[in-house]
């Protein structure tokens, strides 16, 4: 199940467009609303006019769309889980009782996810929030269905030019007190990562004879002691010897990717270009999107690249796993066959991580397109990154073999 469908699932809208200022305000005022009683919360209604609904309806609205979350079987198991736990939070705000973090725990979590965002926090026009990784997961789905972007809770039209961050949100959702995974002491989240990393005691750490093969993980506070009565310090030369030429074939691939780029370098003829990925989608009846590039010049040879999701799949964005294959094609004729290695890499405006890949072709007038070969991206994550995009701008290196 995509992003967007989860969302879409958790619920009627809180509301028309219009109904929300800020995304802090309705948790604020379904406390005021529910504690000043049915009277007051009509007058505010009255008060603020046909055309909004009082806060006191926007908090119900928001406790009966975790409730649904909670229950619904389609969702994963942890979504369910903090949907059961938002509403009980949300249940305690509207009846004024329960902890200040609790009550805010409510109000500023994701709309999609429902957990508090870690890093960026985005807002639709009606000041709905979500973290970072679901609002890029939105326009992702948006792109692979043909369709608008909306907000999960008021379908309002969402995008990278419409939505804002919300800087106020961030800096709030930094300093509420969350657990550390280890220890299960409160910190505050802007400490917490430091904490987890050089300060517990709990932490999971390694042996340092780990290079000599010692498999160890424990807590810190264990380390000393462990250390201590390690017996790989202890092993003879050739136990090492047997331990080491194991975990040097783990780094061998990777030395002979960077031997062969260093290879490449020395070439008589190398090309690179910047390349721009444009979204298209197919004639079927189904349509399916793909991308391609304009006609670019590399070699003296004219060269157009291709690339599509997850290999041409039906529906690609009712799958959480994504990925990328591209191929290369000649377009000019040539006299001889023209044998070349290529790759692709992150363009310089991009923050996409890519793995370096070498890939090996030989053109011909008659062979003149290569296969689809992944686009080497470290995790769904990036790939949807790519595609919530307006366009995919990579850098493409063309080596020439000459014999």
């Amino acid at each position: 199940m995509s992003g967007a469908e989860e969302a879409g699932g958790g619920g009627p809208a809180s509301g028309p467009a219009g109904a929300v200022p800020a995304g802090v305000g309705v948790g604020v005022g379904a406390g005021a609303g529910a504690a000043a009683g049915p009277a007051a919360a009509a007058a505010l209604g009255e008060a603020a006019g046909p055309g909004l609904p009082d806060e006191a309806g926007l908090a119900g609205a928001r406790q009966l769309q975790l409730q649904e979350a909670a229950g619904d079987p389609d969702a994963p198991p942890k979504k369910r889980l903090r949907a059961a736990e938002a509403a009980e939070a949300a249940a305690a705000a509207a009846a004024g009782s329960g902890k200040l973090e609790e009550r805010l725990y409510s109000v500023l979590c994701c709309t999609v996810c429902l957990d508090l965002p870690k890093a960026s926090v985005y807002q639709c026009t009606n000041g709905h929030l979500m973290c970072a990784g679901c609002f890029i997961h939105l326009l992702a789905d948006a792109r692979l269905k043909e369709e608008q972007a909306t907000c999960p809770n008021c379908r309002c039209e969402i995008s990278k030019s419409l939505c804002c961050r919300n800087l106020a949100v961030e800096k709030a959702v930094s300093e509420l007190p969350s657990e550390c995974g280890f220890c299960l002491r409160q910190f505050p989240r802007s400490l917490l990562e430091r904490h987890q990393k050089e300060e517990c005691q709990d932490r999971v750490t390694q042996c340092k004879y780990k290079r000599i093969g010692c498999p160890w993980h424990g807590p810190f506070h264990e380390l000393t002691v462990h250390e201590a009565a390690c017996a790989h310090p202890t092993k003879t030369g050739n136990e090492l010897m047997e331990i080491l030429d194991e975990m040097d074939q783990s780094h061998r691939k990777e030395m002979q990717l960077y031997n062969s780029i260093f290879s490449l370098l020395s070439f008589e003829k190398i090309g690179y270009t910047e390349v721009q990925f444009r979204p298209y989608r197919t004639d079927d009846f189904i349509t399916r999107l793909y991308y391609e590039t304009p006609r670019f010049t590399v070699l003296n040879q004219t060269w157009v690249l291709k690339a599509r999701v997850n290999d041409s799949e039906r529906n690609p964005n009712l799958s959480c796993k994504r990925t990328l294959s591209f191929q290369l094609l000649l377009k000019s004729k040539v006299t001889a066959p023209l044998e070349c290695s290529f790759l692709l890499l992150k363009g310089p405006y991009d923050d996409v991580r890519i793995s370096p890949v070498i890939y090996h072709f030989v053109f011909t007038n008659e062979s003149n397109e290569t296969d689809y070969v992944p686009l080497p991206i470290i995790d769904s994550v990036e790939c949807n990154k790519l595609l919530a995009a307006k366009n995919i701008n990579l850098r493409l290196f063309l080596f020439q073999i000459q014999k």
